[in-house]
């Protein structure tokens, strides 16, 4: 799926140009493990139930669904509460920003 994997990717660029100080003078055995964790899991990408359902727009049962897949196939159970817009939100960005990190990080390898 990828409804609105280009903001979600751009929210992920800029995360990387305002760290890329410490990338540069930081090993990348240092910071990758964690990478994923740091930028889409330590904090809200949406916040407030509005905002979330806004962001959802008519696209809200495909992201539960794309969520509850996931879930079932990666935990064996969904675990997020898909009657809250806010936690929809963050958990459908959360999965794409694994596929967003995943992709940099192969770059970043081919380069090195």
């Amino acid at each position: 799926m990828d409804y609105k994997k280009e903001e979600i990717k751009e929210y992920f660029d800029d995360y990387i140009e305002e760290n890329i100080e410490w990338f540069k003078e930081t090993s990348p055995n240092d910071w990758k493990d964690e990478f994923h964790h740091n930028v889409f899991n330590t904090d809200y990408y949406i916040i407030g139930t509005y905002q979330a359902k806004q962001w959802l727009g008519d696209m809200a049962f495909d992201v539960i669904n794309f969520i509850k897949e996931y879930e079932q196939f990666s935990f064996g159970e969904v675990y997020t509460d898909l009657s809250d817009p806010e936690k929809v939100v963050n958990m459908y960005v959360y999965i794409i920003g694994e596929e967003i990190v995943n992709d940099y990080l192969n770059e970043i390898e081919e380069v090195m």
